[in-house]
This record gives C-alpha cells, structure tokens and sequence, in this order.
C-alpha cells in the first residue's frame, strides 16, 4: 500500500513542472477529446496562471510518497470580490485549483485527502468559503466534491473550459 505525506511546497519546486504539465495534458485530452499539442497546452497553462498559489494569499500542497515521488496536489488561494459565509464570521473565500493526483496515487483516497487538506489551508488564510471550478467530462472530480459537500453554484468566473462550478462553507 503507497502512503503519502502532504505539505506546502513551493509551485515552482522541485518535480511540480512535470506534474503540471501531466495535469494539462490528460485534461486538455479528456476536455478536447483529442491530444494537445504543445503550444496550445503552453497557451492553456498561460492562460489559467498558479499565480497566487504562494503565501500569503494562497498555498500549494504536494502530496509524495515515501521516496519523495510527486502522487499529486492541489492549489488554494484567496480570491477577491467573492461573498463568503458571514455566519463562519470570517469575510474571505478561497479558491481550489490544480487539484490533481497523478496514475500513481489513484484509488487510494489521495483526491479526498488533498482536498480535506485544501479546506484546511483555506481555512488557515481565512476563508469561510471555498469555490472550485471544472469540466463535464471530469466525472470523477465531480463525484468526489459532491460527495465531500460541495454544491453546484452560479459561475463565479469565465474560464473557458469550466461548466461546473461548486462551492462548500466551511
């Protein structure tokens, strides 16, 4: 049985480009329903930026196995002009991005324990809130956040490629 740890990490740090562009490259195939080519993942990574992925407004969690192998991660941030969940009594709400768990980390629990993980940090930076995005044909990733108390909510932003949007107070 592969077990993990799961701590904050520098989005620029060591083994994260590859796993970013993993993570773009099986959901720009799974979305587009066909293999990206390299300027148009280029071009997708541009234009959904990791900025704010770093203190002090976000984090980026990093789950390893023992032997320092990345098996996944996710992103939380703090995102401006979002109502939160007053009666938490705390204004801010944050945003997941780049949940991920790479084929190795699969079917384990890994995508729920990042995720429990992004609620706490979110919490940590002050959110009552937190708010994801994603695509139809991630059947999976919607499975898992209705499961863990997410629900669908109006748009709460224009990325192109998102159809779901969910939201759970914290």
């Amino acid at each position: 049985m592969v077990t993990w740890t799961i701590q904050p990490t520098p989005v620029d740090g060591a083994g994260i480009e590859e796993a970013i562009w993993e993570y773009a490259t099986e959901v720009s195939r799974r979305v587009w329903g066909r293999q990206a080519t390299e300027v148009e993942l280029r071009k997708a990574i541009a234009d959904d930026p990791h900025s704010g992925l770093a203190p002090p407004h976000g984090v980026f969690l990093v789950a390893r196995d023992h032997g320092g192998a990345v098996l996944g991660y996710a992103g939380v941030r703090l995102v401006a002009g979002l109502p939160a969940a007053a009666e938490a009594g705390l204004s801010a709400t944050a945003e997941v991005k780049r949940l991920y768990v790479r084929p190795a980390g699969r079917g384990m629990g890994l995508g729920k324990e990042l995720l429990r993980a992004a609620e706490v940090a979110a919490r940590g930076l002050g959110a009552a809130r937190v708010v994801l995005e994603t695509n139809t044909q991630l059947t999976e990733a919607r499975a898992m956040y209705e499961a863990l108390g997410y629900q669908e909510t109006a748009p709460y932003n224009n990325h192109g490629a998102a159809q779901h949007w969910y939201a759970k107070t914290l």
